[in-house]
């Protein structure tokens, strides 16, 4: 199948949501469904279960299934199910995106493979394999900062001929690199930002969006933001960005997502649950924390 004949155009604000656990670590499915209709409230144009903030390491096969089984439901065509399915097995990878497609994902957000550091080589033999393999639009995750490798503009402008590879999420930090791939890759290859505080920068230079923490949080002004950028208002879009910055900032304090999952405890979302090894906020930023959500009118 091509890109064209999966007419898939990615475009605004994507919310890599957190995955809500109950007290004893289950799947709380009840907050779930009420951070995705918050999430619908506020016009996101999709969501990511299972990425990296949603804590896919400490997922199980089962519990990735009913996470997305119960996410199509909720969703039912409003917004984009995306699924993450990016592990450091190609093998592994493939399985878990053909099972994704099997339960309702519309298309995959697949992270270069962490830990065994594969050269661009490497990189392009397994992103080539598992679009091969599956058929569904791919959003390639470009992280060095977790993954130890960084995709090069060469290696995407590669991958971004697969006519199921259709988009990338940089989150590579470097503002360079970004726009250099958003001038060089092939149409209608989409570059979305991968850093919440950069998004208005990306947007500036081309790209089309976001894969956003923030919106878990804060969609209805994301989505603003966001909006604002893509129809030229970039006045709106500035005054959306610094108002939203601190959060943005403040989000990573600690690892990703301890510090979302405790503003969403703070917002009545859910329950402040990690699972090992990540562990709580630590208390003395949480004050911190309540006053930037106060100050976004979030509690």
């Amino acid at each position: 199948m091509s890109a064209s004949q999966h007419n898939l155009r990615l475009e605004g604000v994507y919310t890599a949501i957190v995955t809500p656990f109950t007290e004893d670590g289950s799947l709380d499915l009840a907050a779930f469904g009420k951070l995705l209709d918050w999430q619908l409230e506020g016009g996101v144009s999709g969501v990511v279960v299972c990425g990296t903030t949603g804590e896919s390491p400490t997922v199980s096969e089962a519990e990735f299934v009913q996470l997305l089984g119960f996410a199509r439901k909720k969703l039912s065509g409003r917004a984009l199910l995306i699924a993450g399915t990016g592990t450091n097995c190609t093998q592994t990878t493939i399985t878990r995106s053909k099972l994704a497609r099997e339960h309702g994902a519309q298309a995959l957000l697949i992270a270069s493979p962490y830990y065994n550091k594969p050269t661009q080589n490497g990189l392009l033999a397994h992103y080539h394999a598992v679009a091969d393999a599956v058929d569904l639009p791919i959003i390639v995750y470009n992280v060095p900062g977790r993954t130890a490798v960084n995709i090069t503009t060469d290696t995407l402008i590669v991958l971004a001929r697969h006519p199921n590879i259709i988009a990338v999420k940089e989150a590579s930090g470097d503002i360079n690199q970004i726009m250099d791939v958003i001038q060089r890759v092939p149409q209608p290859f989409t570059v979305l930002a991968g850093d919440d505080p950069i998004t208005l920068p990306v947007l500036g230079c081309g790209g089309r969006g976001t894969i956003s923490v923030i919106s878990n949080e804060a969609p209805a002004l994301m989505v603003q933001m966001v909006n604002a950028a893509l129809s030229g208002d970039f006045e709106q879009a500035r005054a959306r960005h610094y108002q939203l910055l601190p959060l943005m900032k403040a989000n990573f304090w600690e690892s990703n997502p301890t510090v979302v999952k405790a503003a969403l405890a703070e917002m009545g979302l859910i329950k402040n649950v990690l699972r090992l090894p990540l562990v709580p906020m630590s208390p003395r930023l949480r004050t911190s924390l309540t006053e930037e959500l106060q100050n976004l009118k979030l509690v």
